[in-house]
């Protein structure tokens, strides 16, 4: 590593990193060019992670005015970056491709190799001409939401905006490094009492969750309504639980292994399926859903909790939708932001008209949004799911095992941080969250 970020590891003053010079390159991890083609024709199952995320040196670039370099101390694993190495649902290159049309720091972007990552937490390195609110030696954390505060539709809901980006994905100069190129309006508070490792797994799942589950702008919980949460024990799925679980609300969770059923009860979800043991099969064949199976998940439901669920969690797509929009409640809202299992849904028109509910699309959040979730980190409400970790170098594996479903929570990746456990500025808060519930994920993980 450059003697910077030596620096910044060891907790160095804002003047003493200031002093020190910017290294010429770093290490990163990317995808190339050249070999977006390689996969064209094989299965989304059998294309390997693994084969295409390198890890090497790659050039520092220059910094735009409202920018920070920052010193990455851990990132994450997101299903967009598993969608970026195995290039789908498409290739990234044509989103760089596009963002350089629109300006010249948007140029800086379109490169022959794409640096992913849209997590990661650090410390700031310097800071653009035009950054007001923070400064070098800052401990942060970092959302995906990347805008361009120029544009009309970008005020009120950025979300909305035109050229609304998810940072590190549709753009370059991503988390999964030991320096990142991060939007000014990116940047939150690194929650004190957790580790780098601890910190890095949260910002774009739990934002994304709070969106959906908090925000007037998806299906806000409130007291005594029931949630259906499919994946609940994974990185979307566990942050959902706790947002449900601190509205009021009662979660009702569906995962795939007994061990999850274990790490959600002491998450403090009550109810959960276990789709291993129900053996739910949603889908006959290719092109045939069963209305029997959905049924029967429906009864199940009822049985634990009571009621349909007024609201439907949703992300995994294809494989679920059909059964989403049919257990919901009359008159509930099925709210979507992804579609891990295939983006082409299927689902009984009937059942959504004639009983008067709604599907509502929801992508990641806007900066008021991520803010006030990471205040529920901050405040030691809501616990980082975090239940392995890589270093930067074994990046490719750990995406491996996202594609393929072998992990819970969210896979942290070491970058900049020289081993796990540093980071911590306040034990005492630390002390009263508790490690139980900090590392429920790693003691329930079975991977």
């Amino acid at each position: 590593m450059s003697e910077i970020l030596d620096a910044a590891v060891a907790g160095a003053s804002p003047e003493t990193l200031g002093s020190l010079p910017m290294p010429e390159t770093y290490r990163a991890v990317f995808v190339r060019r050249d070999e977006q083609s390689i996969f064209e024709g094989m299965a989304s199952k059998d294309k390997d992670p693994r084969r295409m995320l390198h890890v090497g040196e790659v050039p520092v670039p220059e910094l735009a005015p409202d920018e920070v370099y920052l010193g990455v101390m851990a990132s994450s694993i997101n299903f967009n970056t598993v969608w970026t190495s195995i290039f789908e649902p498409l290739p990234t290159f044509g989103f760089l491709d596009r963002m350089a049309k629109e300006s010249v720091w948007g140029q800086r972007h379109a490169l022959d190799y794409h640096v992913v990552g849209s997590d990661a937490a650090g410390v700031i390195l310097r800071t653009g001409s035009a950054v007001r609110n923070w400064k070098v030696g800052d401990a942060v954390t970092v959302h995906c939401n990347y805008v361009d505060d120029q544009d009309p539709s970008s005020h009120d809901d950025s979300m909305m905006s035109n050229n609304q980006r998810i940072w590190g994905f549709e753009t370059n100069f991503g988390g999964l490094a030991d320096i990142a190129v991060v939007k000014a309006n990116q940047l939150m508070p690194k929650p004190a009492h957790l580790t780098w490792e601890e910190a890095g797994v949260n910002a774009l799942c739990n934002s994304t969750a709070y969106r959906m589950l908090v925000s007037r702008n998806g299906a806000p919980v409130t007291q005594g309504d029931r949630v259906l949460i499919w994946g609940a024990s994974g990185g979307l799925g566990s942050f959902a639980v706790q947002h449900v679980l601190n509205s009021g609300g009662v979660p009702i969770g569906v995962v795939s292994s007994e061990s999850k059923v274990a790490a959600l009860h002491e998450l403090g979800c009550e109810y959960v399926i276990n789709r291993e043991e129900k053996n739910y099969q949603f889908w006959k064949d290719e092109h045939t859903q069963d209305e029997s199976e959905w049924r029967r998940l429906g009864k199940d439901i009822r049985s634990l909790a009571g009621d349909d669920p007024g609201i439907v969690f949703e992300h995994p797509g294809r494989s679920t939708m059909g059964a989403s929009v049919f257990v919901a409640k009359r008159g509930g809202i099925i709210v979507t932001c992804a579609a891990t299992s295939g983006y082409l849904v299927e689902y009984d028109n009937r059942h959504l008209w004639m009983k008067l509910k709604t599907i509502r699309g929801s992508h990641f959040s806007n900066y008021r949004e991520a803010w006030a979730a990471n205040q529920t980190i901050i405040d030691g409400k809501v616990v980082p799911p975090l239940s392995k970790v890589f270093p930067l170098e074994e990046t490719g594996e750990a995406a491996y095992e996202v594609h393929h479903n072998r992990h819970e929570g969210k896979i942290g990746i070491l970058c900049a941080a020289p081993r796990e456990g540093l980071g911590v500025t306040d034990p005492e808060l630390r002390a009263r969250v508790g490690e139980d519930r900090l590392t429920i994920f790693r003691r329930h993980d079975r991977g």
